[in-house]
């Protein structure tokens, strides 16, 4: 099988980038323009940083976490379905039977290197090393808060397969992916792993891991569809990756809706990227977009990536599904939750600073 050949199509990512809607004068590009910045959107952006950020942009206090004993993880019954935040995007998802791992970042920096730029609030619950096998890593873009060199190269001989979009796995096989285990796809296409239907959906966002790249993969947002099982109704999951608010959503909540879960970014937001990170009241309404039925805010509580304090998203994200009456679940990092069930400790961030 050669990289990026669609389990279900028999193409390769080649041919399925030429022929991307997405895909226009060698680069990837959302519906609508979603970022203009001029040089004075520069300028001002450069201002709030030195004049508006945070003074509590990161905590002072050490952040709980909840250590996950590799030895709970074996022998998980198949009819229960579970999740647990391990930080940042980075969500272990046992659906189907199956362990699922998204956008994995373990490295102690979301940077392409490790002596500097934006470093852990919080260690991981659970090492690597720690980990069980994972069926597939499922990956949103390239960003280095999200495709991280190190963890990747490390989770290799636990993972069966890396699904992710069009063109992300060119940088998987430098680092030593085989071929093989690299199933690449377009907004809309799908496959099927052990079961369990994975849909690469848009997202408004963009790619680049350098200053030449910029749009030169795809992004995504992520459905997972689980069958029904004899003790367990079909259950259908849906991840963010990174994003704006678009009109995308109300999309894939007719076409795949409604949700158990959405796993919905709410972190790493200003004025001046609306256009491809969501303010926390517009991922409320992303999730209402979706008909989701409990949503859990991620992309937050691991790394400072903008100017407001560490905790914003989640005061904002719960005051807004409070006025929307939506179920939010913002559980302990490491906390295991069975699908369905809340956090035994949903207002942690109120005794950190």
């Amino acid at each position: 099988m050669s990289v990026g050949t669609v389990l279900n199509s028999g193409r390769s990512t080649a041919e399925l980038t030429q022929d991307s809607a997405q895909y226009s004068d060698g680069k990837f590009r959302n519906p609508v323009d979603a970022m203009k910045m001029s040089g004075a959107g520069l300028w001002n952006m450069f201002k709030d940083y030195r004049q508006n950020k945070s003074k509590q942009a990161t905590p002072t206090d050490a952040l709980p976490v909840q250590a996950i004993d590799p030895a709970s993880l074996l022998n998980l019954p198949k009819a229960e379905s579970r999740f647990y935040r391990l930080g940042h995007s980075t969500v272990l998802v046992w659906l189907n039977g199956e362990f699922w791992l998204t956008d994995p970042v373990f490295s102690e920096r979301a940077s392409p290197f490790q002596f500097v730029g934006p470093k852990r609030f919080h260690q991981p619950p659970i090492s690597i090393e720690g980990l069980p096998p994972i069926k597939a890593v499922v990956l949103s873009h390239n960003h280095y808060d999200h495709l991280d060199k190190a963890s990747i190269k490390a989770l290799i001989t636990k993972v069966e397969f890396f699904v992710c979009p069009l063109g992300v796995g060119a940088d998987l096989i430098k680092w030593g992916v085989d071929p093989a285990k690299i199933i690449e796809l377009d907004w809309w296409q799908d496959t099927s792993v052990a079961g369990v239907t994975l849909t690469a959906t848009p997202s408004q966002h963009f790619s680049g891991r350098g200053l030449s790249d910029r749009d030169s993969t795809l992004w995504a947002s992520w459905v997972f569809s689980a069958p029904e099982q004899p003790e367990q109704s079909a259950q259908t999951l849906f991840f963010s990756g990174d994003t704006g608010y678009f009109d995308g959503f109300k999309e894939i909540g007719k076409r795949f809706g409604p949700f158990d879960v959405t796993f919905m970014e709410t972190g790493a937001y200003n004025k001046n990227w609306a256009g491809v990170h969501m303010l926390p009241e517009e991922s409320v309404q992303a999730h209402l977009d979706l008909g989701g039925k409990q949503m859990v805010p991620i992309h937050n509580g691991t790394f400072d990536l903008s100017l407001h304090s560490w905790f914003d998203p989640f005061e904002r994200v719960t005051a807004a599904a409070l006025a929307g009456n939506v179920q939010v679940n913002t559980p302990v990092i490491g906390e295991a939750i069975v699908i369905g069930q809340m956090s035994g400790n949903p207002l942690w961030w109120q005794a950190v600073r």
